[in-house]
């Protein structure tokens, strides 16, 4: 086996299996072993990495990953002293795998995931804490992806995921399911992570693939674990399932086949999932409601529905879209949202207005200099015919990008400026 299909296995098991293992872990020592389970768990996965490279994959890597970070806990309750050999606890097995010596996951798994997520939005945590923990134990994120989806210094989370982590011990010892009044107090945020996790496997900011479909297909799965409970069902949720809906539904049409971003304007629209369509439309007219103001999820899902079915490029309804980013502004004030209205201004209202739009992102509080301002101006600057001011912001935007598909996507859009 090539070194480099172990390293490309080991992340994707990486992103779908790190939660599940912390969460399981969790539920079975408790939130004081935190730092423990952590460590076992990356080092399963770096024992994974040394192991797979020079032979063969086991059938079920996850039950291997469970089994090496579980005996990883118990070496060091030993070492500690905290148990006595006899009182070791063995790990999971369920009847079918007690016969084939394998440890495999279970409901218990899922149902420790959604405790997991509901322990991390203890209301006793401020928000940023709620999310910072989620994203760092459930979704397996590394500090600069969680600095990029908060628009925060990778120092600051770091110091912060470390003071969340001791306040979660204080005020949590083990993980059990919250009672109705709980579970509603806290869907909000819930929800809040299950869509942080879903854009950065949408639009990965670190690594080699373009989008990461695991961290998006696992984020749909907990959001639609939380809609068969009555205690966390809302509108807001069926809204955030029909934006993910309508996002997957374009997923074949994103990428070529060799791993490449396609762009909105070349995409082969034949090859949009209309039945996920379908079932997202159903999720979105089920979202309305009377006594609810529509939530952002909402107005993203709209966005995304009307990319979906828009014939072609350009008959897609760009005044709209406009309209909608409006309305998103008018509620929460985002200089992510300010962002990515430029693109609808540049295509109702032309260069002029869409560089002022820039200009007005740039002056907001909490601005930030990252590769998609730059790719953006790009875009502005070649509509208005200035292509050498075009090619340095496409420079910038190439210097700064973290992922490599997207490097390469620019370099392109550079190239074709260029010849």
């Amino acid at each position: 086996m090539k070194q480099e299909s172990t390293y490309t296995i080991v992340d994707h098991l990486f992103r779908e299996e790190y939660g599940k293992v912390v969460s399981y872990l969790t539920y079975r020592y408790g939130t004081s072993q935190l730092e423990g389970i952590e460590d076992a768990t990356q080092e399963a996965f770096l024992r994974a990495m040394k192991a797979w490279g020079y032979g063969k994959i086991p059938n079920n890597p996850t039950a291997w990953l469970l089994r090496v970070a579980n005996n990883q806990m118990i070496d060091q309750f030993r070492k500690a002293k905290k148990f006595q050999n006899s009182e070791t606890p063995q790990p999971y097995l369920d009847q079918a795998s007690e016969a084939s010596g394998e440890v495999t996951f279970s409901e218990t798994i899922s149902d420790s995931q959604l405790k997991m997520i509901f322990a991390c939005c203890h209301p006793s945590l401020s928000t940023e804490y709620q999310i910072i923990l989620s994203l760092k134990l459930i979704g397996g994120f590394h500090n600069k992806e969680i600095a990029e989806a908060l628009l925060k210094k990778e120092e600051a989370v770091a110091k912060a995921f470390t003071r969340a982590k001791r306040r979660l011990q204080q005020e949590i010892k083990t993980l059990e399911s919250p009672v109705a009044m709980g579970l509603q107090s806290r869907r909000i945020v819930v929800f809040r992570v299950i869509y942080l996790l879903f854009s950065e496997g949408y639009a990965a900011t670190q690594g080699k693939q373009a989008m990461k479909r695991d961290i998006c297909y696992e984020a749909i799965r907990l959001a639609l674990l939380l809609h068969e409970n009555p205690y966390t069902h809302h509108p807001n949720l069926d809204a955030l399932i029909a934006l993910m809906c309508f996002h997957v539904a374009r997923f074949d049409a994103r990428i070529d086949q060799e791993g490449g971003l396609v762009v909105l304007e070349h995409h082969d629209r034949s090859k949009y999932d209309r039945k996920l369509i379908s079932i997202g439309v159903r999720h979105l007219e089920a979202s309305d409601s009377t006594t609810q103001k529509l939530s952002n999820y909402h107005l993203e899902a709209a966005v995304s529905y009307y990319h979906c079915i828009a014939p072609t490029f350009q008959e897609t309804d760009w005044a709209s879209i406009l309209k909608l980013y409006d309305l998103q502004l008018k509620q929460v004030h985002s200089p992510v949202v300010a962002l990515n209205r430029v693109i609808p201004v540049l295509k109702v209202e032309g260069p002029v207005n869409a560089m002022k739009a820039l200009e007005h992102y740039r002056n907001l509080k909490g601005f930030k200099e990252h590769g998609l301002y730059y790719a953006i101006k790009a875009e502005v600057e070649k509509e208005a015919g200035n292509i050498q001011k075009s090619k340095v912001a496409l420079e910038k935007a190439i210097a700064m990008a973290q992922n490599e598909a997207e490097k390469l996507h620019l370099q392109k859009k550079l190239q074709a400026l260029t010849s």
